[in-house]
């Protein structure tokens, strides 16, 4: 039985977390990181702690659903403490400095980063690759959309996938992203990535790549019902992510795409 610890056990997906591993036959919830008190039930040998080094201690394999502040602590303990446990992170909204920190951790334990766990999403991807790459005429435009609390934007997968359509074409995407339009801003240029963000109501998660030309298009679109759709894959990811080099892997590693 793999032993599991949540950072993030109190957020949306956290808690949803907590319900499937204790249906889950090969893993079980080991260990909770909270900062105040937890006040979704657990079992009773759970460890229940707000320090980071007693949770690593606790578990085989931590899965982080945070906030950039708390996975920096986590990556933090992980690369100056002597205890090494694999990493699945799910956080979004990483300062440069924090996704330095990442990178570092990752050549100390294996570390599976994705900004979204759906598995779908992770199909959806390698799509944009092949598309964006076979069709170099056609525009690309990437539209996203969540529920009205979500607080970064554009949002991880967004920028993700913008990312991959503009490697498949061998563009940087700092330099030919394009988040917004107002005004009379000329005309659309070739090689730009346009990003989109919509916020509104309980949208669990929608996200559209179109690639657009004369004549045609083609509009590639995931929509996520419901939020274990991403803690699913998460403890997919994370049982297969036991017994990994230390590494920086992508859930596209542990699907085999």
């Amino acid at each position: 039985m793999i032993n599991i610890g949540i950072v993030g056990s109190t957020g949306r997906v956290g808690t949803l977390l907590i319900d499937d591993l204790k249906k889950d036959e090969e893993a079980k919830l080991a260990a909770v990181h909270v900062f105040d008190k937890l006040e979704k039930d657990v079992p009773e040998d759970v460890v229940i702690t707000n320090d980071i080094k007693t949770l690593l201690e606790s578990v085989d394999v931590v899965i982080d659903f945070s906030a950039p502040a708390a996975t920096e602590e986590l990556l933090t303990q992980v690369i100056e403490s002597d205890i090494k446990k694999p990493l699945v992170i799910a956080t979004t909204g990483f300062s440069k400095h924090q996704q330095n920190l990442l990178i570092e951790a990752s050549k100390i334990v294996p570390i599976l980063y994705s900004t979204n766990m759906s598995l779908g999403v992770a199909v959806l991807n390698k799509l944009v690759s092949l598309a964006s790459k076979t069709l170099r005429d056609f525009d690309i435009e990437v539209v996203e959309q969540h529920h009205r609390y979500k607080v970064d934007s554009p949002s991880g997968t967004a920028l993700t996938l913008a990312e991959s359509a503009a490697k498949a074409r061998d563009l940087e995407l700092d330099k030919v992203r394009v988040s917004g339009r107002d005004g009379e801003i000329g005309a659309r240029t070739k090689d730009e990535i346009g990003v989109m963000s919509l916020r509104g109501g309980d949208i669990v998660g929608r996200h559209t790549v179109g690639l657009y030309n004369d004549g045609e298009f083609i509009e590639l679109h995931h929509t996520a019902t419901a939020r274990n759709t991403f803690s699913k894959g998460a403890i997919r990811v994370a049982k297969w992510l036991i017994g990994k080099e230390p590494n920086l892997y992508s859930i596209n590693d542990a699907l085999g795409l």
